[in-house]
């Protein structure tokens, strides 16, 4: 398949430069979702909703039950009737940790390093082994689904997890999950061969508010990704919005441009259209 560069664009907004449409059956399939999402975050994670609907598309929601142990999800009915309204919607739910931060962990020297730049004290399944990673992964599950809402895949917070914890999400009947890299299709363990996993290869777009310089840098790195964008391809691009990307002009506008060009660029996906009962696997690459 021939590879179409993207245009650069300004950072600011696609309208000083025209951009051509590209058909829909060649165009990236791009999976859009919102992170973080919780009672503690609610105005943020509602204006990142707003903005996903207005280039017209559903983002998945990745929901932590009690953020950091003290914003339990069932003591907020607002916020749960609103989640079932946007799975009315049409957005996937997925389980985004128990609580999200490393309350009670302790890191080795190779936990530090492989959280390096990645995240400050919130990579809740880093440390886990398998076994402490499937009770958490089974304690958020009871909590949403005591709530109605169903979860078809689990994300680590800041993308970090120990190999094994594939085998507590499919363990836990769990259909996908994903690091930093790639998407996980996930069946349950079979008898001294553990769980079959489907790897797709997969790049995942963010920025990062923790700071004013790392919000500059991110947005400067998202207006350098249409450079080497292919506009078709076989592969599947996340983009990933987090309530903190509100919080600086920069990452906010950054974000926002984002979105517009990859409504022009992109085919819109979901989760739930990665899964093999879906049918639309086939030109997808994996391992």
């Amino acid at each position: 398949m021939a590879t179409v560069i993207a245009p650069t664009l300004p950072m600011r907004g696609p309208a000083r430069t025209r951009i051509e449409p590209v058909a829909a059956e060649r165009a990236t399939r791009v999976l859009v979702s919102i992170h973080d999402v919780t009672p503690a975050h609610w105005a943020a994670v509602k204006s990142l909703w707003s903005s996903c609907r207005a280039v017209g598309v559903t983002p998945a929601l990745l929901v932590v039950p009690e953020w950091h142990g003290t914003w339990p999800i069932e003591r907020h009915e607002a916020f749960v009737a609103w989640l079932h309204r946007r799975v009315d919607d049409g957005a996937d739910v997925l389980l985004h940790g128990l609580r999200h931060d490393e309350h009670g962990a302790w890191r080795t020297w190779r936990d530090h390093l492989r959280a390096l730049g990645r995240t400050d004290g919130e990579g809740e399944f880093l440390t886990l082994p398998q076994a402490a990673a499937r009770v958490r992964i089974h304690d958020g599950l009871a909590r949403l689904r005591g709530l109605a809402l169903d979860p078809i895949g689990f994300v680590p917070p800041a993308w970090l997890m120990r190999a094994e914890t594939l085998g507590a999400a499919a363990a836990e009947g769990l259909a996908l999950a994903e690091d930093v890299g790639r998407l996980y299709l996930l069946r349950a363990s079979r008898p001294m061969l553990g769980p079959r996993v489907r790897s797709i290869p997969s790049a995942a777009w963010r920025w990062s508010g923790r700071s004013a310089w790392r919000a500059w840098t991110s947005a400067v790195v998202a207006s350098a990704r249409w450079r080497a964008m292919p506009v078709t391809s076989d592969r599947v691009l996340r983009v990933a919005l987090h309530p903190g990307d509100l919080a600086h002009d920069a990452t906010r506008r950054s974000l926002h441009d984002t979105l517009a060009r990859l409504a022009t660029h992109a085919r819109w996906c979901r989760y739930r259209d990665l899964l093999p009962s879906s049918g639309t696997l086939g030109d997808i690459d994996g391992e």
